[in-house]
């Protein structure tokens, strides 16, 4: 056999040895079938509903669907390994929420993935602030007036949250922390509301959407909300970082894609978000809901998402929460 042969032969041996690589997608062309988009919680609530929104946005923009898939379980950790763990090709996308940030040091050495490393920021959802609200049987009108009678009667206050190293017992240690006041826990696993409005528990720090319409109907009364100024959804609630400098805590969705997912094609997903997230009817239709579109480009969210990371890891640490 001629030498050029014989190499011509082992060359092709190699490369028929060689893995077959999935191919690289396009910006020019994405999408081009159906895009996934999961989220790790039932259906109805504000993850799911904001991902419904942006789903539709997208679709009508991008030319193609955008299927909303529920994949709850884990406090969110199923979805997000799924989706660390897909083809990085912008065909499976992650509703990504304030929670994963908190899994982050919740479950700190328990997860086979790392937030940060193994997911890349594509954009956001909706961002809204929380309301600190008690029962109206309390004898306190103002936050002022709540820590006072906190400090008054150590260990004798409660607040209800969704659960250990929730958003909403997140935004209460921190509140509980900065303060210096004594509030003991109760950790839900069902709506905590319907308690609150007896005088079973004291107070919350509960989304705005979950809470407005009690508040109008004078079943819950509320004391500031957690944004660093007041909402139009509800002028008169001052915020709470006007009592108390420098808290503040927000609940929100983004979208989240495996990590090496394209660059191009992740901003042309942020692109037709940002575009659908801008328009009068959005607005108005999330200001109903009591939030806001949440609309930044990938590198902003990834700022972002480092710094509530560390900021509720900081929180669960110093106050020592454990997951379930």
């Amino acid at each position: 056999m001629k030498p050029q042969r014989r190499k011509f032969l082992r060359l092709m041996a190699g490369a028929a040895a060689l893995p077959v690589l999935p191919r690289v997608a396009s910006a020019d062309d994405y999408p081009t079938r159906p895009v996934r988009i999961l989220v790790g919680y039932p259906a109805g609530i504000a993850p799911d509903i904001f991902s419904r929104i942006a789903a539709q946005g997208l679709s009508e923009r991008l030319g193609q669907q955008f299927i909303v898939e529920n994949r709850p379980g884990a406090n969110s950790n199923v979805a997000t390994e799924l989706v660390v763990r897909a083809t990085p090709d912008g065909y499976t996308l992650l509703t990504m929420t304030a929670t994963n940030a908190i899994n982050a040091t919740l479950y700190e050495g328990h997860l086979s993935f790392d937030l940060l490393r193994d997911l890349a920021p594509v954009g956001g959802l909706m961002r809204s602030a929380s309301v600190i609200q008690v029962t109206p049987s309390l004898p306190v009108k103002t936050l002022a007036e709540f820590i006072a009678y906190a400090k008054a009667n150590p260990g004798k206050l409660n607040y209800a949250s969704a659960g250990n190293g929730s958003a909403t017992n997140v935004a209460g240690e921190l509140f509980r922390l900065m303060t210096g006041i004594d509030l003991v826990h109760i950790a839900y696993h069902s709506n905590y509301l319907p308690d609150l409005m007896s005088g079973q528990v004291q107070a919350s720090f509960s989304p705005v959407a979950q809470s407005i319409e009690f508040i109008k109907a004078g079943k819950l009364r509320p004391l500031a909300v957690t944004s660093e100024k007041r909402l139009d959804a509800l002028p008169d609630v001052p915020a709470a970082n006007e009592i108390v400098p420098g808290y503040e805590a927000y609940v929100w969705d983004a979208l989240g894609a495996p990590a090496n997912t394209p660059a191009g094609v992740i901003d042309k997903i942020n692109k037709a978000l940002n575009d659908a997230l801008s328009t009068p009817a959005m607005k108005a239709r999330y200001a109903e809901l009591g939030a806001e579109p949440f609309i930044v480009t990938p590198a902003e969210f990834g700022k972002f998402l480092v710094t509530e990371t560390k900021k509720w890891g900081d929180v669960i640490r110093a106050a020592h929460i454990r997951a379930e």
